[in-house]
């Protein structure tokens, strides 16, 4: 049984999955600016600004038509979520936890999540101009 008390003893294995789980929630947050997506995954039509009966102020913004997203982006991101999906199981089940109740469970996941071997690694959000990268350019550049 682990000691849950150190914060170094995580296994390599655990803390590898939660450092692509970070990477992964990156990539799907990043997805849709990153490839100059729609705002709709499916078609859907858009609609006109509301303005206020007050001044010139804009109660709601409006939006064009999408288009929706090509069956390509569609399945690239749900790859994405189907592995983000897998880590976070693979986390959240990891035998290292079988020992450890209460709050220091708690504990012991926010010292895994900010563990240093755990942390992805930074990426700054650019527009893509041209075409969109594809899913493996997105996951090299996390």
């Amino acid at each position: 049984m682990t000691d849950a008390s150190d914060a170094t003893t995580f296994p390599s294995d655990l803390l590898a999955a939660q450092k692509r789980l970070a990477e992964l929630y990156a990539q799907v947050a990043a997805f849709p600016k990153a490839r100059n997506l729609p705002w709709s995954v499916e078609p859907l039509d858009g609609w006109k600004a509301v303005k206020s009966a007050h001044a010139d102020k804009v109660e709601r913004e409006g939006r064009p038509d999408s288009p929706g997203w090509s069956q390509e982006d569609q399945d690239a991101y749900a790859k994405l979520w189907d592995e983000l999906a897998e880590k976070a199981q693979f986390v959240q089940c990891h035998a290292y936890w079988s020992g450890i109740e209460g709050s220091k469970l708690v504990k012991q996941r926010m010292l895994l999540k900010n563990d240093p071997a755990a942390l992805p690694t930074p990426v700054e959000t650019a527009a893509v101009e041209g075409e969109a990268p594809a899913v493996e350019d997105l996951a090299q550049a996390v």
